[in-house]
């Protein structure tokens, strides 16, 4: 065992790197909603939106890899490699790891089915796509289930950020696509009575 994962280091880096993968992954989550509803903005254009969107999603994988490097080699952690990726058979916080596995296989069906994205249909991509949204609150719950972290205002105030972001990104997609329904609906014609 390395001095770096019996020193403590590792248990930081593993809590560092899970808070600033979440901090991503709700930039993704938020960047995603943005690109399919075409959101633009004078400064910000739409393909500028989808580059950011590609850009957050890379670095929230090499944040989630590390996260996970680092809570199999923390020997306080005690996760197995197994458990990373097989939901709830972790020896120790089984539900809390397996939230965390849930996650991260969604999240690994998405970066498999991007890779491959001009090999598969637009609808078979969309639909991998959209059951990937269910990453975000699998991560978010393993967040707060899990580790000494969990009852401190900094990370309940990261967390409830996050969560304030994505709901404000929803409700404004649900709202944008009432109001562009509105739009296609056909006009009653106005008859007399």
């Amino acid at each position: 065992m390395s001095s770096f994962a019996t020193s403590g280091g590792a248990w930081y880096l593993m809590r560092a790197s899970g808070v600033v993968t979440l901090i991503l992954l709700t930039g993704v989550f938020v960047l995603g909603i943005a690109t399919t509803s075409r959101w633009r903005t004078r400064r910000l254009p739409g393909f500028a939106a989808l580059s950011l969107h590609r850009s957050i999603s890379l670095l929230a994988v090499v944040f989630l890899a590390v996260h996970i490097v680092t809570a199999v080699v923390d020997p306080y952690a005690a996760v197995g490699v197994v458990a990373v990726v097989v939901p709830f058979v972790a020896g120790k916080s089984a539900l809390w790891v397996g939230l965390g596995a849930l996650s991260l296989d969604l999240t690994l069906a998405l970066i498999v089915t991007s890779l491959l994205r001009h090999r598969l249909s637009l609808r078979v991509w969309r639909g991998i796509h959209c059951v990937a949204y269910l990453s975000w609150p699998l991560a978010l719950v393993h967040s707060l289930g899990i580790g000494s972290d969990t009852g401190t205002m900094w990370l309940r105030g990261i967390a409830g950020a996050c969560v304030a972001f994505v709901v404000t990104a929803v409700v404004w997609r649900v709202r944008s696509a009432e109001g562009s329904a509105k739009h296609l609906e056909p006009r009653a014609a106005h008859h007399p009575a």
